[in-house]
């Protein structure tokens, strides 16, 4: 069996690791609701995990379904992007990935797998991180951005409020 059959045939547990390992990267609390819930209006995080991870990991196993990729990568980093993550736990549950590949193929015995296969799916799981990393650093340029322009917005209906500029049409200017 090579490694591509062995994680087809491991799919639904190694899935569900990796899921486990996703709602690892959040705070207690969080994590148990995330797990309890199954209401996709109450826990719409929880439905964006369970949905998108198995996209990723059909990418990452076969290489099909490259363009859903920044799809899928967009719907988990962009509620990230809005929590108390660091860059580095907004994207690190992808890296996860390898370690559970590790423990599973050592479970499995005495298994050697062709290093270019196994080459490709970790270069596509570190794909992955780099457009998931571009995707987070956008979302948060975004988020920083409105911030700016609500800081603008406000000083000036200040300084408005103080009569120290007067908003309203442009008025020509005659010389």
């Amino acid at each position: 069996m090579d490694l591509k059959d062995f994680l087809q045939e491991k799919r639904s547990g190694i899935i569900k690791q990796w899921r486990k390992a996703v709602i690892e990267t959040y705070p207690s609390e969080t994590q148990n609701f995330l797990r309890k819930e199954k209401d996709q209006f109450a826990n719409p995080v929880g439905l964006i995990i369970e949905n998108e991870i198995e996209k990723l990991y059909d990418f990452i196993v076969d290489g099909t379904g490259e363009d859903q990729i920044p799809l899928s990568l967009d719907k988990m980093i962009r509620v990230r992007a809005v929590q108390d993550f660091t860059p580095s736990d907004a994207v690190g549950f992808l890296f996860k990935l390898k370690d559970i590949i590790k423990i599973q193929s050592k479970k499995a015995g005495n298994i050697t797998w062709p290093i270019e296969y196994v080459d490709g799916v970790f270069e596509r799981i570190d794909k992955v991180v780099l457009l998931a990393f571009d995707i987070y650093m956008g979302c948060r340029q975004k988020i920083n951005d409105l911030r700016v322009s609500e800081i603008k917005n406000e000083v000036g209906r200040v300084l408005e409020k103080a009569r120290l500029i007067q908003r309203g049409p442009v008025q020509k200017q005659t010389f």
